[in-house]
């Protein structure tokens, strides 16, 4: 008789157990379910003129597309050489003054070069002129090309407008460029970093306008050449 009452009284106890441990678990579950999140810190997003300084900083980097190809790699080559990486002194400005004013105007005139594609699809570089346009690696233009043709490449207002806007692009790009600025601007004062930071944007904006509005027709050295020209 007792041992029977022993027996129920551990059976009662081992039920009694997973009961104890379900309440608990489901306590713990509901408190995990009621405890409250951790908030997240907003992200400040950016205000409508951080958006659009960075969005004319982006277009006016991408003004050096409008520079000529071998005009742009030499000045991303050869300036922080001619600049010591921007630790300019009393030898090495007047050569990087010397080595900008020779990019420039190579800019300059780049912009009166022209190509010209014969009938067998050799494509030939020259310079414009006021009766036409001087071919370099075409000894004799008579036998591949009809004169007439060729006077439609002279030089008109606009390349002057090109070879203008082509010099403040590339000045634009010089300024944005870190080696260039150390060299001449060690320590810029406030005053003068605001416009070395105003100056390449306001250039940029105004060149960026004019060549939408006046496209260049022209396909000279260091520019593409399109399957029509």
């Amino acid at each position: 008789m007792s041992l029977r009452a022993r027996t129920g009284t551990t059976s009662a106890k081992q039920a009694s157990i997973p009961e104890v441990s379900t309440a608990s678990s489901s306590s713990t579950s509901t408190k995990g379910d009621h405890e409250p999140e951790t908030p997240k810190s907003p992200r400040a997003s950016p205000s409508l003129s951080q958006r659009a300084i960075s969005q004319t900083l982006t277009g006016t980097a991408n003004l050096a597309n409008l520079l000529p190809t071998g005009t742009l790699l030499a000045f991303q080559l050869l300036t922080p050489i001619f600049t010591n990486n921007g630790a300019c002194d009393s030898a090495t400005r007047p050569l990087s003054l010397l080595l900008f004013v020779l990019l420039a105007i190579s800019c300059f005139l780049a912009s009166f070069t022209d190509s010209v594609k014969s009938s067998d699809g050799q494509v030939y570089y020259g310079f414009a002129t006021f009766k036409g346009i001087f071919l370099f690696d075409c000894p004799d233009p008579a036998s591949l090309f009809d004169l007439k043709d060729l006077s439609k490449y002279k030089i008109r207002f606009i390349d002057g407008v090109h070879a203008v806007l082509s010099v403040l692009v590339f000045v634009a790009v010089a300024l944005r460029d870190k080696n260039a600025v150390s060299c001449f601007y060690p320590m810029p004062k406030h005053e003068t970093q605001e416009v070395l930071d105003i100056v390449p944007i306001g250039i940029g904006l105004i060149c960026s306008l004019l060549f939408v509005v006046f496209p260049t027709r022209r396909h000279g050295i260091g520019y593409p050449v399109t399957t029509g020209k």
